[in-house]
């Protein structure tokens, strides 16, 4: 089955008793048992429910993988893979992340006596030099956020593999539509659901897809034990969202390309990061990594440096929301050093580029031209 119909029909099937179409919404805390412990697979929503199994089996179809898991946040998603550690245990990180991945790592996870290397993942001899018998888990984004870097996941995962090392991939920005971890070899792929797999800024939610069933049960476990589970209603969204998946996301790549090309050559923007772009540090392995596009998120910085540049400029665009979040339809301008990024400390942020004079764009699906006149007549007004 090709993807543009997995994101309809893979894992799905027609509601048993009535037919319907789309799966029903379970708003119910538990389920009926016609003998102590004799039910229908279903005892108790914490554990299952049949609205989160219809989505958690549309993320395995759309991600290659033996379990799909569908979470109360991308935090949460990301917590419930954190549990697999123990005091003691290393992870190898990218330097770039969402600001949450690091603040969990960094604020809880430190203190509970698991040790981070934060690195840039593009010198893989430097990444194999420290791997020791104490790491047990390598963690990336790629294309991260908010600064674009690419990792090579193959590649990754031979070393990891060859160290008998778990290899997680938050594969949020790229989505299954451009990129799938679990075919280049990763063990673990990670969604923060409210963004692109949602796609209409309506819901939170977060996900994992496992390669292999024995891990996948072992995380259920742990998110049943733990309750972080994603409800009907939030379940039936996502799922909603997944239907279109591959429609929006073509047209956040065409968006996403032209926006970036007109920033590009705007006399006001020192640097344009986006993968599509042949001025990316790795824009050849986007094009082998990524199939189909470059995604929709775009960032850069301007040639003063100034911090009120980008202040001014998110201030008066029309078109484009100020707000956090990204993947949604409709467009989104946020300043990282302000909003997404602020819990990274200001000196980590500086080390790793994320400056005060960056903005980053979530370009969504409205017409190109009118989203190129906002940010014109935006950059204009400064």
């Amino acid at each position: 089955m090709k993807f543009n119909t997995k994101v309809i029909h893979g894992g799905q099937q027609h509601d048993p008793s009535t037919g319907a179409v789309m799966p029903p919404v379970y708003h119910t805390s538990t389920f009926a048992q016609k003998s102590p412990g004799v039910h229908t697979g279903y005892e108790y929503s914490r554990a299952d429910n049949p609205t989160r199994t219809a989505l958690e089996h549309a993320l395995e179809s759309i991600e290659n993988g033996a379990r799909g898991l569908a979470f109360s946040s991308g935090l949460a998603a990301i917590d419930c893979v954190m549990k697999l550690l123990k005091p003691g245990d290393e992870v190898i990180a990218m330097d770039d992340l969402y600001g949450g991945t690091y603040r969990l790592f960094t604020r809880f996870y430190e203190d509970m006596g698991i040790r981070f290397h934060f690195i840039s993942m593009n010198d893989l001899a430097d990444f194999e030099a420290k791997i020791n018998e104490k790491t047990k888990l390598v963690w990336i984004e790629t294309p991260t956020n908010p600064l674009m870097k690419l990792a090579d996941i193959e590649a990754i995962a031979k070393i990891t593999k060859k160290h008998g090392v778990l290899f997680a991939v938050d594969n949020t920005f790229a989505t299954p539509y451009l990129q799938k971890p679990l075919d280049l070899g990763a063990d673990i792929v990670m969604h923060s659901a409210t963004k692109y797999l949602g796609g209409h800024s309506d819901v939170i939610a977060g996900a994992l897809v496992i390669k292999e069933e024995a891990l996948g049960k072992q995380l259920h476990f742990t998110q049943f034990a733990t309750g972080a589970t994603l409800g009907p209603q939030e379940s039936f969204l996502v799922l909603r969202g997944i239907k279109t998946l591959h429609l929006r996301v073509e047209r956040h790549c065409f968006n996403g390309q032209k926006v970036a090309e007109f920033l590009e050559q705007h006399p006001l923007i020192d640097k344009v990061l986006y993968p599509g772009l042949a001025s990316h540090p790795h824009h050849e392995l986007a094009k082998k990594q990524m199939k189909g596009g470059f995604g929709g998120m775009v960032s850069f910085t301007f040639k003063s440096g100034a911090k009120q540049d980008a202040v001014s400029f998110l201030e008066k665009l029309k078109v484009f929301t100020l707000a956090e979040s990204l993947g949604g339809v409709e467009s989104l301008a946020n300043h990282p050093a302000l909003m997404t990024h602020a819990s990274i400390p200001a000196e980590k942020r500086a080390e790793i580029g994320v400056t005060d004079d960056m903005v980053r764009l979530s370009v969504g699906v409205e017409d190109i031209e009118d989203l190129i006149s906002d940010i014109e007549q935006a950059l204009n007004a400064n």
